[in-house]
């Protein structure tokens, strides 16, 4: 679990709590600042009951949310660790994915051109 932890912290996620669930497994519960939503990392290690049925695939997608500059939260993921996965805009819209260390997509999405805080003159 360290290195999406770490990861995800890097990004910007605050560490809520973490701990051991009663199997062995690992869990962390982390929080986007100014986001409502949680983040849910579990680890199970080997011969741990379910650690197969998590790494045989689950059905998850990617998870996405909404940044202010996809482009600068981009080069924060990158120096975070995460592998660009894709990018594109669509209409007014711009997307990035990143992967993380264990490979799941992550989605920021926001302004195609957002604007720039002006300087005091």
């Amino acid at each position: 679990m360290a290195p999406a932890l770490a990861f995800y912290r890097k990004l910007g996620f605050k560490l809520l709590f973490r701990g051991t669930m009663e199997h062995g497994g690992e869990y962390a519960h982390l929080r986007f600042p100014g986001s409502w939503h949680r983040l849910e990392l579990n680890f199970y290690p080997k011969g741990n009951p379910y650690f197969e049925p998590f790494r045989t695939g689950t059905e998850f997608d990617h998870f996405g949310f909404r940044a202010k500059d996809p482009e600068a939260w981009k080069r924060r993921a990158l120096r975070a660790g995460g592998k660009l996965a894709a990018e594109f805009i669509d209409g007014s819209s711009r997307l990035v994915y990143v992967r993380d260390p264990d490979g799941n997509w992550i989605e920021a999405f926001g302004p195609a051109h957002p604007r720039r805080r002006r300087r005091p003159a």
